[in-house]
């Protein structure tokens, strides 16, 4: 995707964004919280949620629509001739019905050298399953199924709702706590002090981006859970061996990258992500690929 359309489609989100936060502050009549008498908490409330909340939970309307967009995902023609795209289909078919999904996932291919997949939508009846051109080229049968298994077990666990939630809620904190701090340290709004106006703002910012570091925390390492859990649920429904030849074959093509692939929105949805070191490791979004082998060997 070019950098223009790129920047196009990151402000249309944006736009989307802000208009539907807009629009749910007048529907709730949320009010400016900061009123003459001091602080209105309720509005305070309700406005943190409604932004912190809001913009999560469009993210995860669109996802699915953006993964298309911005990752050039081509959706598989059920009447493909194209041998590799049938039996990526099928198999896709085959995992979803082990796992009792209700609705088969859209599958679709998108260009890359990276060996990587991800799955995404808002809910598993409109939910999409993506493979690189990387992992069909570079991938055994086995090996595909293991890893389409794993993205199967994260559409079939609501993952991505769950996410979107954790994330929604780390938001808000970050909001709420924020300004908290920020008006009891700057005493901007009680009793009507304007000439704090400046000092109140430079808290705010420097709160949110301490809380949400804080946040990322809890996030990374709650993706961390959700990626051994797909690995289980990907060994139950493809099979323990075909999940362990998964990771190892990720394993060995962990250098293989592909810069254009590369976007931070979707660098969480995939299967495997880049190995991190010592501190940075707690950001993470994947755990390691030997500690997710050893794992799978020991639980299954």
């Amino acid at each position: 995707m070019s950098l223009a359309k790129r920047i196009f489609l990151f402000l249309v989100l944006n736009f989307a964004v802000i208009l539907t936060i807009a629009f749910l502050l007048r529907l709730f009549n949320v009010q400016p919280f900061l009123t003459k008498t001091g602080i209105n908490y309720y509005h305070l409330l309700f406005f943190c949620l409604i932004w912190g909340m809001g913009g999560a939970f469009i993210s995860l309307l669109l996802s699915k629509s953006m993964a298309k967009w911005m990752m050039g995902v081509k959706i598989i023609d059920p009447e493909s001739t194209n041998e590799k795209e049938r039996h990526l289909l099928r198999t896709v078919e085959e995992l979803a019905r082990r796992a009792n999904l209700s609705t088969t996932p859209e599958v679709g291919v998108y260009e890359g050298k990276e060996v990587n997949a991800f799955a995404t939508g808002p809910t598993q009846r409109h939910s999409l399953v993506a493979v690189s051109t990387g992992l069909l080229d570079h991938m055994k049968t086995n090996e595909i199924e293991g890893v389409l298994g794993h993205e199967i077990s994260h559409i079939k666990n609501g993952d991505m709702v769950t996410m979107t939630l954790l994330q929604g809620v780390v938001n808000a904190f970050v909001i709420f706590l924020a300004r908290i701090l920020a008006l009891a340290l700057s005493g901007f709004g009680r009793g009507q002090n304007r000439s704090s106006f400046g000092t109140y703002y430079m808290f705010v910012f420097l709160f949110e981006v301490v809380f949400m570091i804080l946040g990322s925390l809890v996030v990374a390492s709650y993706s961390r859970f959700r990626e051994y859990r797909a690995d289980k649920g990907g060994a139950e429904v493809a099979g323990k061996y075909q999940m362990i030849y998964a990771l190892k074959a990720l394993s060995s093509a962990q250098n293989r990258k592909d810069p254009k692939c590369e976007k931070a929105a979707f660098q969480a949805l995939k299967i495997s992500s880049a190995k991190k070191r010592g501190l940075i490791f707690l950001f993470s979004t994947h755990p390691p690929l030997e500690d997710r082998i050893e794992r799978l060997k020991k639980m299954l």
